[in-house]
C-alpha cells in the first residue's frame, strides 16, 4: 500500500522557464526517461516520480532552480511535450498540467483509453479521487492548482499535483503510484511535498476511521440540535474562544502538548526517511550537498581517463566537463533511493537558470544530451554497448566513493565552474 516517503518545504516561485531551457529539458527529460524504461521497465520510471526526492533532483540535473516550486510544473511540463510524441512507442501518457489544463485530464484518459484499451472510467475517476483527498481529505491549507496524471498503456499510473499557500508563500507536492494502492482513504501518498504549516487535518490515516465514521454520522444529524450541543460544550467558564473560524476539528494534544494523529495516540513523527527540506534561499551551500559523493562525481569526471568511456561512447575529445554531468545523469537513471537525499548536488550537472549554483553551460548541456541520445538509439537496435558505458559511470563513482573516500571542496568547485561559464556557454535568467 502506498504511503507517504517524505515531507519538503518548497519555497513558492513565479516566472516562466525561457524556450532555451524549456526545449532543453524536454529533451533531457524524455531521454532520462527512456532510459529508466530501456533499463528498468515503464513500472520503475512510475515509481521513480512518486519519490519526491527523485523528483527533486530530477529537476535539479535538468537545470531548474534546485529547491523551488517551479520545479513541479517545469518537469511536467517538459515530460509531457518529450513523452507524448513518443507515447506509442514508449507506453507511457502524462495528462494534465497547471489551471485549465488540470482540468482536461478525464477527457486525456478517455482518449488514452481508447488508443490502448485500458479502462478509462476507472482512471478518469481515479483521477477525480486523488485531487478530491489532496484537495478535501487533507486539510492542509494548500488549494490545488496541478494535477498530472501519469499512465503507461498497461494501466499502471501515477499522480504528482501541487498546491499552494499564497499567504505563506509556499507550495505542496502530493505524489501518488497505483503501486501496491488499496484504498484512497488510508495512507494513500507516495509522498507528500511541502512547506511544513504545522498541525493538519489528515482523514486518510489508516488510524483515522472512527472519526471519518464519526463524522459520517454528524451529517445526518439535525444541525439545531447540534448547535445547541456545541453551546453547551463552550461555557463561559470554559477556556476555549469561541469564533465563527473555530476548529472543530482540531488535533488531539499528548499531556506535553505533542500532537497526535487523528484517530490515534501515537505523536505525530515530525520527519520521515524520505524529508526533503527546501530553504528559502537561491544559493547552494556546502551543506546542501554530500560532499563525499560530490567528490566521487568530480573524481570519476577529472581522474578518470577519458579515453576509457570516450570509445565507447564515440565522443572523441570527451572532456571531464561533459563527464561530470553524464556521471550526475547516471545516478539519476541507475540510483537507489539513498542516493537522493541532497538534490541540491544534481544541480552541479547542468547548473541552474537563476545562476545557482553556477550558470546553466548550455555547451556542456547539448553534448549530455547527444551522448545520452546515442547510447538509447543503439539500445533500441540491440547494441547496449553505449548503455551499459554510461552505466558504467555511476558504477564507477560508486567504486571511488567507496575505495577513495574524496571530499569536494566545494568553494573551488564553484569558482571553477564560474571561471569557465562562459567558455562552457554559461546562461542563466
Amino acid at each position: 500500500m502506498p504511503k507517504r516517503t517524505g515531507v519538503a518545504d518548497l519555497p513558492l516561485h513565479t516566472g516562466t522557464v525561457p524556450r532555451w531551457l524549456a526545449d532543453r529539458m524536454r529533451d533531457l527529460g524524455r531521454l532520462i526517461a527512456e532510459s529508466i524504461v530501456e533499463n528498468y521497465g515503464k513500472k520503475e520510471f512510475l515509481v521513480r516520480l512518486s519519490d519526491p526526492l527523485w523528483f527533486q533532483s530530477f529537476g535539479a540535473v535538468m537545470g531548474m532552480d534546485w529547491h523551488s516550486s517551479g520545479i513541479t510544473t517545469s518537469v511536467m511540463y517538459a515530460l509531457k511535450r518529450g513523452l507524448n510524441p513518443i507515447a506509442r512507442d514508449l507506453g507511457i501518457y502524462v495528462c494534465g498540467g497547471r489551471g485549465k489544463f488540470s482540468r482536461e485530464t478525464p477527457t486525456e484518459l478517455l482518449q488514452i483509453a481508447d488508443q490502448t484499451g485500458v479502462d478509462g472510467n476507472y482512471l478518469k475517476r481515479t483521477s477525480c479521487l486523488c485531487a478530491k483527498v489532496d484537495n478535501t481529505a487533507v486539510q492542509d491549507g494548500f488549494q490545488l492548482y496541478q494535477h498530472n496524471f501519469i499512465v503507461t498503456d498497461e494501466g499502471d499510473w501515477a499522480v504528482v499535483q501541487q498546491g499552494m499557500n499564497t499567504d505563506a508563500r509556499a507550495a505542496r507536492r502530493y505524489h501518488w503510484c497505483s503501486s501496491n494502492l488499496r484504498s484512497f482513504v488510508e495512507e494513500p501518498h507516495a509522498g507528500v511535498v511541502g512547506e511544513n504549516r504545522g498541525q493538519i487535518l489528515n482523514l486518510t490515516h489508516q488510524e483515522a476511521g472512527i472519526t471519518r465514521n464519526s463524522i459520517l454520522e454528524l451529517t445526518h444529524e439535525n444541525p439545531d440540535r447540534m448547535m445547541r450541543e456545541i453551546r453547551q460544550m463552550v461555557t463561559p467558564s470554559s477556556s476555549m474562544v469561541v469564533s465563527p473560524q473555530m476548529d472543530l476539528f482540531a488535533p488531539i494534544v499528548a499531556p506535553d502538548g505533542t500532537p497526535v494523529r487523528l484517530g490515534s495516540r501515537d505523536p505525530i513523527v515530525a520527519n520521515s526517511s524520505r524529508d526533503c527540506i527546501m530553504p528559502n534561499r537561491h544559493e547552494v551551500r556546502a551543506e546542501d550537498v554530500d560532499l563525499k559523493r560530490l567528490g566521487g562525481v568530480l573524481a570519476t569526471a577529472y581522474e578518470s581517463d577519458p579515453k576509457d568511456f570516450e570509445s565507447l561512447l564515440l565522443t572523441p575529445g570527451l572532456g571531464p566537463r561533459t563527464l561530470q554531468s553524464l556521471t550526475l545523469v547516471s545516478e539519476v537513471i541507475n540510483g537507489t533511493p539513498s542516493r537522493f537525499r541532497d538534490p541540491a548536488r544534481y544541480s552541479f550537472a547542468h547548473g541552474g537558470k537563476d545562476g545557482h549554483p553556477f550558470p546553466v553551460p548550455t555547451r556542456v548541456y547539448d553534448e549530455s544530451i547527444r551522448v545520452l541520445k546515442g547510447a538509447i538509439e543503439h539500445a533500441k537496435i540491440g547494441d547496449r554497448e553505449k548503455m551499459d558505458c554510461l552505466n558504467r559511470l555511476h558504477a564507477t563513482q560508486l567504486a571511488i566513493e567507496k575505495d577513495c573516500e574524496p571530499l569536494a571542496d566545494f568553494d573551488k568547485t564553484i569558482d571553477h565552474e564560474k571561471k569557465h561559464s562562459q567558455e562552457w556557454g554559461g546562461r542563466t535568467v
